[in-house]
């Protein structure tokens, strides 16, 4: 039974760090301009009209999952992460229950074991309201599994604050991504060079904003 018990708990752990590896990602975010058409007596002109966006706050995306989780990704849009969430606060939930159950079988049978002793008095009267394989297992190896379901079943709880806090995590930082730009406008260049004072060579890193304001304009036929 103890074996069974903890090759129960090393799937779940395996299960777990699947699920976590699982969860990540980058999203990148394009700009949309709008563009507004102007008709006047001898020309039609096309002038940009940006759209008016309300800033993605990141704040935001770390309260909301810190009252429930899956909420500060749904927030960022990212609407697939929440089964993801959701799956992974799931295996320290069940690993909990079942590590508990556990742990209060084998407490009762231990005790009933114990009365029944020498040192207990003799008291046989739980003894006969155990399972069977309590009363043929040896009570040491009852209190060795007492203490390891009570020892995974408070893991389990550390383990779903941890679960909870890497989605806080990963709530704010793409949170704070969402507005980052990585449009064709950003250009990185890296030029290798050398240096005749030092004679080393030496790289270069050159990164470049480029910010064109496009205008078309047709002329009426």
């Amino acid at each position: 039974m103890i074996h069974s018990y903890t090759y129960f708990n090393k799937n779940l752990f395996l299960s777990f760090l699947f699920v976590l590896i699982f969860s990540q990602t980058i999203i990148a975010q394009e700009k949309v301009i709008e563009t507004t058409v102007v008709d006047t007596s001898s020309k039609i002109i096309t002038q940009p009209n940006p759209i008016v966006k309300v800033k993605h706050d990141p704040k935001k995306a770390t309260n909301r999952s810190l009252m429930l989780p899956g909420w500060g990704q749904a927030y960022n849009k990212q609407y697939w992460k929440i089964p993801v969430v959701y799956g992974a606060l799931s295996i320290p939930t069940i690993t909990f229950f079942y590590n508990n159950n556990i742990y209060k079988e084998a407490r009762y049978a231990y005790n009933a074991r114990f009365a029944a002793t020498a040192e207990g008095g003799y008291d046989s009267t739980a003894y006969f309201t155990l399972e069977t394989k309590y009363q043929r297992a040896d009570i040491n190896a009852i209190q060795t599994l007492r203490n390891a379901a009570r020892r995974d079943r408070d893991y389990s709880v550390l383990w779903f604050l941890i679960v909870w806090g890497l989605n806080v995590a990963d709530a704010t930082v793409f949170g704070h991504l969402k507005d980052f730009d990585v449009s064709n406008d950003l250009a990185l260049n890296i030029h290798p060079t050398f240096n005749p004072t030092t004679r080393s060579p030496n790289l270069n890193f050159a990164l470049k904003f480029k910010n064109k304001k496009k205008q078309d304009v047709f002329i009426a036929r």
